[in-house]
This record gives structure tokens, sequence and C-alpha cells, in this order.
């Protein structure tokens, strides 16, 4: 591919007006997922529900594995053949949606289960459309000189809306109550996504001459590579955490205490990881930090099981293992992962690609969840942590094969790029 002939040209924006703008819509993405897959179970878990009921909330992450099926329409209506891109009314449309569904979910309240799973399915729609839009439009919009830049928006956003949808709204809920949180959520969904709205559009030097199409992405062997390690990452590295919430909820920890480990600890070790890992990438390369993070999530795990089947372990140790499973090894891992995810991602079509890829993530995170709630409620804690940190054992060395066959290409491009002009922004 040529990046001076595929790449869209010129920003009428600044290059660190577009980081933090798509900063903002990424913190607001996470304060979604974090409301949703984490804080939710813990709330639900808090009035009593039980574990197999609570695994089925991973069935909002639906949306997210399925949008594959329609990115291919998002991003030929986002690029469209003449003209400026669109990306700032699918952004508009899709966070209003989200915004006006948590103030639905405020009304429904934590204990009427089928109306509220309804409720976030619907959520997960809107946002996981927006996210297209984002992915493609960071990836467009950037010369190559600001990758670096936008990626820190993406970890650095991620982390911070984790924080605030798993740590803030707990504690919103803890001290306020439910309804008070949703909505205080719903007005920083909108108030984060405005700057992106309000922003100046994107124009073309010349005409949009490739048809962004799923079947090109197909095409190509090294994504094909890339779907399986994205399917195989997953699996090892988020199946074990789907009921850590609850397992604390479990040991004595009320919601308020959690919500505060979510957003500080959560914040602080999360985003000093991302840190860090994108250190230890620009100097071992991917592949040994996304290795390096099996190996130490197999090691907390086991200590999840163990204090799971021993009982009766300090809390302060339980949460310096929760803090180092779910914040800061997941983040050194994914940190490396999304850098490949980045790097296999046509310009042309970026939204499609970058999609596809979080999609079988998505795909396997969701299997994972059913079943992990299923594990836990019928055989416990101590099983389903030790299954997880056996399947992690497993993957290291598929994991390690993968990630060297994918950089292999991603590599090639990359030399094969530096060979043409990138277009500067205005």
């Amino acid at each position: 591919m040529s990046a001076a002939a595929t790449r869209i040209g010129r920003a009428l924006g600044s290059p660190m007006a577009i980081v933090l703008s798509i900063g903002g819509l990424y913190v607001g993405q996470s304060i979604v997922g974090g409301v949703t897959f984490t804080a939710l179970p813990s709330v639900l878990r808090d009035r009593g529900l039980p574990l197999d009921q609570i695994g089925l909330t991973y069935l909002a992450i639906l949306p997210w594995v399925l949008k594959f099926l329609w990115a291919p329409m998002i991003e030929r209506y986002r690029l469209p053949p003449i003209g400026h891109s669109r990306s700032r009314s699918i952004v508009f449309v899709g966070g209003l949606i989200t915004a006006v569904c948590f103030v639905a979910a405020a009304g429904i309240g934590p204990t009427s289960f089928v109306s509220l799973m309804a409720v976030f399915i619907v959520v997960a729609f809107a946002a996981s459309t927006v996210d297209i839009a984002c992915d493609g439009h960071a990836v467009e919009s950037l010369s190559e000189r600001y990758h670096g830049w936008g990626n820190a928006a993406q970890v650095g956003g991620a982390y911070l809306g984790s924080a605030i949808g798993s740590g803030l709204f707990l504690v919103l809920v803890a001290r306020v109550d439910w309804a008070q949180a949703m909505i205080v959520m719903a007005i920083m969904l909108v108030q984060l996504g405005l700057p992106f709205v309000l922003s100046p559009p994107i124009t073309p030097t010349s005409a949009r001459l490739h048809k962004p199409s799923l079947r090109d992405a197909l095409n190509r062997s090294e994504m094909r590579m890339g779907l399986a390690l994205s399917a195989l990452y997953a699996l090892s590295q988020k199946w074990g955490l789907v009921m850590l919430g609850p397992f604390l909820v479990d040991s004595g920890l009320d919601l308020d205490s959690l919500g505060i480990v979510n957003g500080v600890g959560g914040m602080i070790v999360g985003f000093g990881s991302a840190l860090l890992g994108g250190a230890l990438v620009r100097l071992w390369g991917a592949r040994v930090v996304m290795v390096l993070a099996l190996v130490l999530q197999a090691m907390a795990l086991a200590g999840l099981a163990t204090a799971a089947w021993t009982e009766g372990t300090s809390q302060w140790l339980l949460l310096a293992l929760a803090l180092a499973s779910s914040s800061a090894i997941l983040a050194l891992g994914f940190v490396a992962l999304y850098a490949q995810f980045m790097g296999l991602s046509d310009p042309r079509q970026a939204g499609i690609d970058f999609t596809l890829l979080q999609c079988m993530d998505a795909l396997v995170s969701m299997i994972g969840g059913i079943g992990a709630g299923w594990i836990a409620q019928n055989f416990g804690y101590g099983a389903c942590f030790g299954l997880a940190a056996s399947l992690i054992v497993l993957a290291i060395g598929p994991v390690a094969i993968l990630s060297r066959r994918v950089s292999a290409p991603i590599a090639g491009q990359a030399n094969a790029q530096r060979l043409q002009p990138l277009p500067q922004h205005s």
C-alpha cells in the first residue's frame, strides 16, 4: 500500500488537539466498560444475585464481538469518496444514545436484571459503533510521527476511564445511590465527547479510491495470524479476572473500599504499568513483553486460587494480588498487544482492521465471562482462578510463536513505508 496515496492527508486542527479530543473519547469508552464489566458485577453481588446470573452480564460484550459486521458500513459512511470524514456525526449520535441509556438505567435500578441488561446491550451497541469511528479517525488523522501520542491517549484514556467507571461509580453508589451515580456518569460522557464533536473535520487532499471491506482484511495473512493471537491472548489474560470483583465482595470488602481500590489504585498502577509497558516494548519488543505478562499473570492467579482455597487470607494481600492481576500485569501485556494491532491496521480502512482484531478479543472475553461465572458458582473461586492460571501456562508457547510471526510482516511494512513520503498536518 502507498502511504502517500492512501492516508488522508490534512487535518484542520493541530495534532495535539486531535490527540486530546480522541483521548476524551477513549476515556468515555472505558467509563462505559468499567461500569458494565467491573462495577456492575460487584453491585449485583452486593445485592445478593447469584454468580451464574452475574456472569450473564458479559452478554453485553456481544455488540463488541459482532461490531465487525457493521464496521464496513460505518467505515464507508465515515469515509465518503469525496468530502470531509463523518467521524463527528457518528460520535455525536452514539454518545447521545449512550448518555440517554445511562439515565434510563438510573430509573430502572440494579435489581431489575433483565431490563437493566437490555439497556446495557443498547449502550454496548452505541459505544462499540463510536469505537469504530474513533479508532479509524486516530489512524487516519495522525501522521506516523504522532502515533506515539495517539497510543498514549488510547492507553492513558482507557485507564482513567476505567478508574472512573469501576472506581468513582462504586464510591458514588455506596455513598449516595445508584440513580445519582448513573446520572453523574451520563453527564461525564457528554462532556468528554464534546471536544471531538466540536473539532474541525478531516479534509482529504484527493478522492478516496479504496473501498473498505472485511474481505480485504481477511485476505491478508498477517491479519489472520493477528486474529489468532488476539483470541489466545484474551483467553489467557482475561478469563481469570471475570470473577475478581465478586470474589473480593464475598471476601468481605465493601463497595466503597472496592471502588477506591479500583479507582485510585487501578488508575495509578494501571497507567504506570502502561507507561512501563511502552518503554519495555521499545527496549525488548512486543513478544518478550507479552510473554513476561503471561508469566506474571499465571503467578498472580495462582496466588488468588490459593487464597480462595485456604480462606482467612489478609485483605491487604488480596487487594495486592487483585491490583497486580487486573491493573499492572494486564496493562503491561495489552500495551504490547495493541501496538501490534496498530501496526496491522491498514490506514485506508483502519476502522475495520482494528475492529476485527478487537472483536476477536471481545468474543473470547464474553465466552470466558459466562463460563467463569458457571465454574465459580458450581466449583468455587479457587477452581476458577486455578483453571485460568493453568490455561495461561499452556498458552505461553503458542503466544510466543504467533507474536513472532505477526511482528515480521509489521516490520516489513514499516520498512517499506519509510521509503514513502508521509503527509503532514497543516
